[in-house]
């Protein structure tokens, strides 16, 4: 067989799946699987990135696999889309994977090269979700992607909320499988041509009815592996629970499964629909990422804080997929794959620096021993390494120009700007207050980043065991430099990756963006004359303006650079406890949004001469819906437990009594 993009992914995932197994010859040798396995595994996505964004500029290409059942063979596509979030996969697994070869410890859970193979298995099965062409080789993939990175999350299965937390993933996870099951049958018509193919030539026969049917299962099914509300819940637990590696793979890749899924069934496989059924999307994308932005914001836990963070990022690409739709079904092209770009865009910018932060909180975890940020502080100075490349990543996700975070926000705002007159009022309503909405979210991730970095590297040690804090080893140092350049050069190119981004905004929209009179200084998503951007001007102006300022303070005053301590407000005995808290700094946004949380506070005795002030924040999710469902399953299998007496003659009588109610019926 000929060597083709198709076969040389293919190829890269089998041998994903040999590193792995790989691991299992000496399981308890942290060496070989440090020095040898996880390397070699980075290896791998480094090809795997040049070969996905050699297929971006080909033609789809499909083939049958000599798998699966007799009459349901396994069926496999590379097409724009499936190529771009191959690309996507294989960037972020780059850095994850060399750090990784770093990170690990002998006598963390699970042995060295079990973890391995579960890893490695994690990262094929995400592969093959993106080729998959049937339901069927699909669902295999997303339920093997599913079960490895929750033996994954329980690495250190031998905690109890760890087993907890995973508990809580596997079950959402498998009832969005259910529900993506169930939109694949309604997308055959109920047939047994369980192709993509097939379902594309059966969706002009889908009444309405079915059409919204469809959709609202990809919605919940798609959107519960990314963190959509309601069924956000089990992201902010998995993802403290699992090593930071995994965490990373997990929020910036697989999350990324979810989004390229629901793509895939709503422009690929599903007929233009009516707006409003975009509208919903987009509003409900809007509510979690403001949800998800606002609780970041009162976080104690850094990666409770970043896994929030992630919901907010999510719901920021499902709003600009919602916004697609609706252009799409309002026929306006152009303006559908701007939105679409813009999401697809974001998507890749989260990958990276979200990847790099739960990485930098993987190396001060492992310096420090500590997650809450009540115990962090001045690490800057003991982990410069990680410090300034936490850096990069904390000002890309804030947005700030001119990295990578910035750029994708900027082309949904003009998104939402450059709405035309929709043909529906609610709709004409409805875009300029999620325009709003997006601004605030905007600004209120700034806030959450400033809280983020600022405590945990800036002031002064709250704990005096911080002072044993080292920087990161040169593995850890070369995985956060690769997602770190990433966050930049995916920031000052903005135009280079519109062109990556046009195989796949074509295919599901028939429009491509950024071919408006664009050069390589200027970006012009639209015309011209309505809006342009220029990373690179931006950058060489403030560097610009940063130099002549020094230059004029050292020419107008002469004078020789002297250090000395900032003033202290006339008060010398500054300790640590005088600096702003993690609560300190979220109290406002629990002042400002308490509807939006339950809280429980602890307040210290007046007699106690170490006052300390402790506030518990919850989401309201758990007693508004899952409390009640959590009861009435208990109350369910109370009642159902009495049929279980333990006895023989009891099972057997059960038995007999449904062969004889069978009879009946057939009868």
């Amino acid at each position: 067989m000929a060597m083709t993009p198709l076969t040389g992914v293919l190829a890269i995932a089998l041998a994903w799946l040999a590193v792995g197994l790989a691991g299992l010859l000496q399981v308890d040798s942290l060496r070989l699987v440090a020095r040898v396995l996880f390397p070699l595994g980075a290896v791998l996505a480094l090809v795997l990135l040049g070969v996905a964004l050699g297929a971006l500029a080909r033609a789809p290409e499909a083939a049958v696999l000599p798998l699966g059942l007799p009459d349901l063979p396994f069926h496999v596509r590379l097409d724009g889309l499936s190529a771009l979030f191959l690309a996507i996969l294989a960037l972020a697994t780059v850095g994850i994977s060399i750090f990784a070869a770093g990170y690990f410890r002998a006598g963390q859970g699970t042995a060295p090269g079990l973890l391995c193979l579960q890893y490695h298995v994690f990262l094929a099965s995400m592969v093959i979700v993106l080729l998959a062409d049937d339901a069927y080789l699909f669902m295999v993939a997303w339920e093997t992607m599913a079960l490895s990175s929750y033996f994954l999350v329980t690495t250190q299965h031998r905690i109890p909320e760890i087993r907890q937390a995973g508990f809580l993933y596997l079950l959402i996870a498998h009832l969005g499988a259910i529900a993506i099951l169930l939109a694949f049958g309604v997308l055959s018509g109920g047939s047994w041509e369980f192709t993509f193919e097939a379902m594309r030539g059966n969706a002009p026969t889908l009444s309405p009815g079915w059409i919204v049917a469809a959709f609202a299962l990809a919605v919940l099914g798609f959107g519960a592996k990314a963190g959509l509300l309601p069924l956000h819940v089990w992201l902010p637990e998995a993802h403290p629970a699992a090593p930071s590696p995994v965490s990373a793979l997990m929020s910036g890749v697989m999350l990324k499964m979810a989004v390229y899924g629901f793509l895939r069934v709503a422009f690929d496989l599903l007929p233009a629909g009516r707006w409003w059924l975009g509208g919903a999307l987009l509003a409900l994308g809007l509510a979690t990422a403001l949800f998800g932005v606002v609780y970041a914001a009162v976080q104690t836990d850094m990666k409770r804080l970043l896994a929030y963070s992630s919901i907010e990022n999510l719901g920021v690409v499902f709003a600009a997929i919602g916004l697609a739709l609706v252009f799409r079904a309002s026929a306006f092209p152009e303006l559908a794959a701007l939105a679409l770009a813009a999401g697809l865009y974001h998507a890749l910018n989260h990958a990276c620096f979200k990847s790099l932060l739960f990485l930098v909180t993987g190396s001060v975890l492992h310096a420090t021993h500590e997650r809450s940020l009540g115990r962090l502080g001045g690490l800057m100075r003991r982990m410069p390494w990680v410090a300034w490349l936490g850096l990069v990543g904390t000002l890309a996700i804030a947005g700030l120009p001119p990295l990578n975070g910035f750029v994708s926000e900027w082309l949904l705002l003009q998104s939402f700007l450059f709405t035309p007159g929709i043909p529906q009022p609610f709709a004409n309503m409805l875009i300029p207050l999620g325009a709003a909405l997006l601004a605030l979210t905007a600004a209120l991730a700034g806030y959450v980043m400033v809280k983020f970095y600022g405590v945990i590297f800036l002031g002064q040690p709250r704990e005096a065991a911080l002072a044993g804090a080292q920087d990161c080893g040169w593995l850890e140092r070369a995985g956060l430099v690769w997602l770190a350049g990433a966050c930049v050069l995916l920031g000052l190119m903005p135009g280079a990756v519109l062109g990556l981004l046009a195989p796949a905004t074509e295919l599901l929209t028939g429009a491509t963006v950024g071919s408006a009179g664009g050069s390589a200084l200027w970006l012009v998503p639209v015309a011209a004359e309505r809006a342009s951007y220029a990373p690179i001007v931006f950058l060489l102006g403030t560097l610009a303006v940063v130099a002549a300022t020094f230059l004029a303070v050292r020419l107008r005053y002469r004078v020789p650079v002297r250090r000395a301590p900032p003033w202290d407000c006339g008060y010398p005995a500054q300790t640590p406890r005088m600096q702003d808290t993690a609560e300190g700094f979220g109290q406002p946004i629990r002042h400002l949004f308490q509807s939006f949380f339950r809280m429980t506070r602890e307040l210290p005795a007046p007699t106690d001469t170490a006052p300390r002030y402790r506030v518990t924040v919850e989401d309201l999710s758990w007693g508004a819906l899952y409390a009640p469902i959590t009861a009435l399953v208990d109350r369910t299998a109370s009642r159902i437990g009495v049929l279980q007496q333990g006895r023989i003659g009891v099972y057997l009588l059960y038995s007999f009594a449904t062969l004889v109610a069978l009879l009946v019926i057939v009868l």
